[in-house]
Parts: structure tokens; sequence; C-alpha cells
């Protein structure tokens, strides 16, 4: 019987790790690297390639303190194996997300003690809308996110097995160390706080008074101060300001993007971040409440206590993004498939469940209609009518398929193929890539300069762009934003905010390239009517993008 579970899960554990390269990995390179964050952390990558320097991140040939050192590590290691190249810089991204899908399932079977429950969070998390986008983008919080699941699981398989205590309690400070190497403090935070609260609501703080603790601090901390003892002593007031109070306790005060700054906008993320399993996710946290009352399995309270850390810490912050919150995903996932079995149990099999399952399923067909009506108004993204027809009849195929499953009360299997959906968006990627790229990447714009220029100087760019002009020119670049008030983290490069600051900046080079928004276009021109000595030479769109020549006249 041992040898059949442990043969299950090899098995689950093999497919899972197939389904996830497929798709977490499998065609990251198709899409050039994107406008705005994408190529930040690449071209800082880059640039410290460029310094051999494996201490300080620079960008724009400055060091830049917004995020530590971990993940430049792993992109500087990839230029080695991958060269620069977007499936390069999106492997690493990729490689743990898949991690992480692994790890929610060994965690599943701990927790539940139930291979079927765990699989089905793999796969939710796996085919989850945030999970899957932020799998196959160039940002830290994938990487982040995981280590700080790592460092959770790690605790509850020394909580759950005690003969793996020591082992499990090393372990999970580890991960916490190099969490806080990824992004900063939260990487000890989050888990710290999920694990006070779990084991001070079930009344055994004294489980974490051992040698092991002893250990795992010490070895927490010898992994994450070097870094940061090394850059204050370099860079003192400069890296501790910028690092500790403007990427950290000013987010706390002050939000960087006002309309996000709501009570309601992480409970929406939660919910709506997890599509197509919103539905079941939301059910699943009401579900919670009636199952902590209940007493039963702890390993719902460690998820509930996951989650309530996570929203202790961020909620209160007017900084709010969605990407903040994710290291709570993989609980919402495990609950999400503790409820969906729970509740379809045979002698159990809740009508709740089967409404969620009719309605989750109803929606790729209402998404199929979604994308005909609107392919119109959306054409520019589109090559021909060929890929609307494809998207919209694989997403109804999709839906009607789970319809028919569950009308022949297949219900699990109903709800399962719905995991297709976001899976279907990406088999899209293909057909339109060539119509996206110039909307999305900066990459064109800085191609066709290239091409056909001899480029010298400061190239003028919108706010959005000069990252992108940046990476794909490796020229100088400075950004027009009328009437801006900067990068919330400052980048030292010029900032021109009003006419004047514009004028000068055109007046300082014989010869201004720009990669502009409609908008910055607009203002430009009122800039250029001001001063008769400077003239538009050449004008051509890429997309969203304006490629500009302007030329500043001899004088008479």
């Amino acid at each position: 019987m041992q040898i059949m579970i442990k043969n299950k899960r090899v098995f689950h554990i093999l497919v899972l790790a197939a389904l996830s390269y497929l798709v977490l990995m499998f065609g990251n390179g198709m899409v050039s690297l994107t406008n705005p964050d994408e190529v930040f952390y690449i071209q800082t990558a880059k640039e410290m390639a460029q310094r051999s320097s494996w201490v300080t991140p620079y960008l724009f040939n400055e060091p830049q303190f917004e995020k530590p050192i971990f993940a430049y590590w792993l992109w500087r290691a990839g230029f080695y194996v991958f060269g620069d190249t977007p499936f390069g810089a999106r492997f690493f991204p990729a490689v743990f997300a898949i991690l992480g899908v692994l790890t929610v399932y060994l965690l599943g079977v701990w927790g539940f003690r139930d291979e079927e429950k765990a699989f089905t969070s793999s796969i939710i998390l796996m085919t989850a809308g945030l999970y899957l986008g932020l799998a196959r983008t160039v940002l830290i919080d994938m990487i982040f996110s995981v280590l700080v699941l790592f460092s959770l699981a790690a605790f509850y398989w020394g909580y759950a097995f005690q003969k793996r205590k020591g082992a499990g309690i090393l372990l999970s400070f580890v991960f916490a160390g190099l969490a806080v190497l990824a992004k900063g403090p939260l990487g000890l935070i989050i888990p710290a706080l999920g694990v006070f609260i779990f084991l001070a609501l079930r009344r055994e703080l004294r489980f974490l008074l051992s040698p092991a603790s002893l250990w795992g601090l010490a070895v927490f901390l010898a992994i994450s101060l070097p870094w940061y003892i090394v850059m204050i002593n370099k860079y003192g007031h400069s890296f501790t300001h910028e690092f500790f109070y403007n990427d950290h306790w000013r987010r706390i005060l002050e939000a960087e993007h006002k309309g996000n700054d709501t009570w309601y906008f992480y409970p929406l993320t939660m919910i709506g971040c997890m599509f197509p399993w919103s539905l079941y996710v939301a059910a699943s946290l009401v579900a919670l409440f009636s199952k902590l009352k209940k007493g039963g399995q702890p390993f719902y309270l460690f998820l509930a206590s996951w989650v309530a850390a996570v929203l202790i810490i961020f909620q209160p912050a007017h900084s709010k993004l969605t990407s903040y919150i994710f290291p709570m995903f993989p609980a919402l996932a495990l609950l999400a498939a503790g409820y969906i079995h729970d509740a379809a149990l045979p002698g159990k099999r809740s009508r709740a469940l089967l409404l969620l399952a009719l309605l989750t399923s109803v929606i790729p067909l209402l998404i199929a209609l979604g994308v005909v009506f609107a392919s119109g108004k959306f054409s520019m993204y589109l090559p021909s009518k060929a890929e609307v027809y494809v998207l919209s009849g694989l997403l109804a195929a999709l839906a009607l398929s789970a319809i028919f499953l569950i009308a022949r009360k297949k219900l699990m299997k109903g709800i399962m193929l719905v995991a297709l959906l976001n899976p279907v968006f990406l088999s899209v990627i293909p057909l339109v890539v060539e119509k996206v790229e110039p909307y999305v990447s900066s990459r064109d714009p800085a191609s066709y300069l290239l091409k056909n220029y001899d480029v010298e100087g400061t190239v003028l760019c919108s706010r959005m762009f000069a990252r992108g002009v940046r990476y794909y020119t490796q020229r100088s670049v400075a950004v027009i934003d009328i009437p801006g008030k900067g990068y919330f983290s400052p980048h030292p490069i010029p900032f021109l905010n009003t006419d004047d600051k514009v004028s000068a900046f055109l007046h300082s080079q014989p010869v201004t390239y720009c990669v502009l928004k409609r908008s910055s276009l607009e203002d430009l021109g009122r800039t250029i009517d001001k001063n008769k000595d400077l003239k538009i030479e050449h004008s051509k769109q890429l997309g969203s993008q304006y490629v500009v020549k302007i030329k500043r006249l001899p004088s008479k």
C-alpha cells in the first residue's frame, strides 16, 4: 500500500513538472522584453555584467537600490547560459514558478494527507491568471513569493512530522534569508508572522523553543546580512534612504498609485487574480470560517494564518499593487482545492459547488462572445480575423465541453477542464505577437532608430519607454513628462516636465531622436511651434510609439 502511495506521488510530480513546463515556461521567448519593468531588471543585470559587479546593481550608469541582489545574481548567471535573450531573462521566474507548483503539491500532501487534493491545488495554482502571468514575466515577485512558500512549507513539514522538526525549522530560516536577499525584510516578516499567528492560535509557541531555532536564526543572519552590511558601508545614507525609506517605509505612508488605495483593492485582487478559479476561491474563504469554528485539521488554520499575515502587512499600506499580496496565492490555491474536493464528496455533493461549476463553465463562452464583439474595436492588435475565430472557437468548445461533463454528473472532470482557459489564451500569442510587440515593447522603435540613423547624444523618451529605449539602444536617455512628478524611485536621467526644460534640452544638441507616445508628441509639438529654430524632420508611428527626429537649425 505504501509503495502504491509513493508511486502515485511520483507520478503526480512528474505530470505536474511536465504540465508546468508547458504552461509556465514553453515559448517564453516569443515576446520581446516589455516596458517598463522587464527591461528595468534586465538592463540592471546587464550593466552589472558590463561592470563585472556582483554586489552593486547599476542602472543608467549609476548604482540603483530599489531591490536587493539575489534575483540579479540569477539573471547575471542566465546571461552565461542563454545570452541576452527574452527566454533567458524569463527562465528563472519560470523555474521558480515550476518549483512553486511542485512545493504546493508536497505541502498539500503533508497538510491534507490527500494526494488528489494536493494535485488539484497545484493545477489551480499553475493555471491561475496572476501566477501564470508572473511566471512568464521578468519581475522579482515570483522568485520572492516562491521563496516565502519554501519557508512556510519547510516549517509545516517540520510541524507535521515531529521527527523532521529541526530540519524543517532550519530550512524555513534558510529560505527566509534568501527571500530577504530577493526583496527585503518582508522575506522574514511574512513567514514569521504567519507562523506566529498559527502557533499562537494553537497555543503552541513553545514549538519554536528548540536548538534548531537558534541555529536557524544564525544561518538566516549569515545568508541575509552580509550584502546589506557591504552596501551600507559602501554607500551609507544613499543606500539606506533609498532602500529602507523610499522603497519600503514611504510605500506604507504614501500611495504610488492612488487609484489602488482603497479598502477593497486587495480583497478583489485575491479573488479576481485567481481567475478562472475566482468563484471557488471566494466560496472556500466563506467555508473557511465554518471549518475554523469546528476545529479539525490544523492545516486549514495554517492556511488562514498565512493569508491573514499577508493582509495584515499590506492592507494598511497606502501603496497597493496586485503583486504585493502574491505570496498568499499558494494558500488560496490549497484552500480552493480543499473546498472543491470536500464539497464534491459523493455523499455530500453540494448544490453550491454544482452552481459554481456551471457559472465558471459559462465564463469561457461569454469571453468568446466578447472577443467576437470586441474584435472590431481592437483590430489593430489582430493581423486578420483568423485569430478571433481561433480564440473564440477554442473558448466556446472549452465551455460546452465543461457544461456537458457537468450535466453528465462528471463534476470533477468538468471543473478541472476549466483549467485550460488561461493556456488557451497563451496558445494564441504566436498569432498576434507581431502586432502586439510595438504596443508593449520598445524593441521595434529602437531597432528602427539604430538601423536608419547614426544615433548620438541623448534620446528623448516618454516616461513609459525610457527604460526600454535604454535597454534596446544602450544610449543615454531623457524623459519628457509634462507636467509629471518623476519616478517614485528617482532615476539619474534628465526629467523634463515643463516646456522650458524641453526647449533647453532640444537646444543642447544639434539633432534629437525621440521615442514618444502621442501626448508627449503633442507636448513636443507645442514647444517646437514656439521655437522657430527647431524642426521635426521625420516621424514614424510603430504601434503606440512615435519615432521622431528633431533638428536644430543653424542660427541666421
